[in-house]
Formats: structure tokens, sequence, C-alpha cells
């Protein structure tokens, strides 16, 4: 199974608008200093309520999730351009830069109380999205109209990443709910 780092973004009700934004990502690329070089491709879907998503995927990238700090370090590299970009793209409703964040919430899911939790870093959300949610707390001006929690990188978890070391955590588990 592919984990999948991208930018996913939910446009609203049209196909349009999800169209306008996969053009404004389609094909863009970057080289950073180290001579690193990625190319966005884009898909636009609808989900289960009739929205319209636009996912942007920098190729390059590890599919397998983040399994080095290396990923981590590389995949942040690349959000942070992700999230310079969003800056100038046409209208949405929120975005999420990760691993596997395409169609992260439904919209209904998105406005409904009491879904604090999610509430993440790097969640990017239009100020009409962030009243109906009741104003929530740490977000901050991410360009005129639309509000984020900033992101704060991927991160490398060595227990998630191998299997050795899960199985030396489980070992400590089992001795420690031992009589």
């Amino acid at each position: 199974m592919a984990w999948i780092f991208s930018l996913s973004a939910e446009c609203g009700a049209t196909q349009d608008a999800a169209e306008r934004f996969a053009n404004h990502f389609n094909e863009s690329s970057w080289v950073s200093s180290s001579e690193e070089a990625w190319t966005c491709s884009t898909q636009v879907f609808q989900d289960g309520e009739s929205n319209w998503w636009c996912m942007v995927c920098p190729n390059g990238l590890s599919e397998i999730g983040v399994i080095s700090p290396e990923d981590a370090h590389q995949m942040t590299k690349v959000g942070l351009l992700l999230y310079r970009r969003l800056r100038s793209a046409p209208s949405l409703r929120y975005a999420l830069v990760g691993v596997e964040v395409d169609e992260f919430r439904t919209y209904s899911e998105l406005v409904t109380e009491g879904q604090l939790d999610i509430l993440v870093a790097g969640l990017v959300l239009a100020e009409e999205v962030w009243k109906q949610m009741g104003s929530p707390a740490g977000f901050r001006s991410f360009k005129s109209g639309y509000l984020w929690k900033p992101y704060e990188g991927e991160v490398y978890s060595p227990l998630m990443a191998s299997s050795e070391l899960r199985e030396k955590l489980n070992e400590l588990l089992v001795v420690s709910s031992s009589p």
C-alpha cells in the first residue's frame, strides 16, 4: 500500500473550482539548493458529499511514508514549498499537506462542533469555514481571507518505521502488563 505525500484541498461544490486549483499546481516545479527537483501532478475528484477536491502530488518522494529522518526533512522542505505556492492559489475551503491527507475530512465533519482533533498543524481554512467552526483558537493569518495552524513539518517516528523496534516495545509492554 502506498503512503502518498500531498497537498489536498477541498474546493467546494463545483468541479470548475477544483480544476482551477489543479491548474495552479499542475506541472509546478522547484529545484532546491542541493539540486533536488520536484514536479507536481494533480488529481481532481469528488467526495461522498459531492464536494470537489484537488490532490497535488510532488514526484520523487517516498511512497511508503516517513521511514527515515531524511524522508521527514525532504517532505518538510517540499511541504513548505507547497504552502508557499498555496498562498497564490485560487479559492478553496480548506487544505492540508502531509502523508495520506487526501480527503482527510469531509466538509460536514470539519464544521461539526466537537471535532477539535482535526484541527491539526498545517490546516488552512477559508475565513468563512473558520467562522462556521466557531472560530477555534490557535489559527493565524495565512493570506487574505484564510487562516491556518502553522505547519510543523513531517515527523520520523522510529517505532512506526522499524518492525524490530516495535517488537522490542511490544516485549516491554507484555512484561509490564504482567503482575
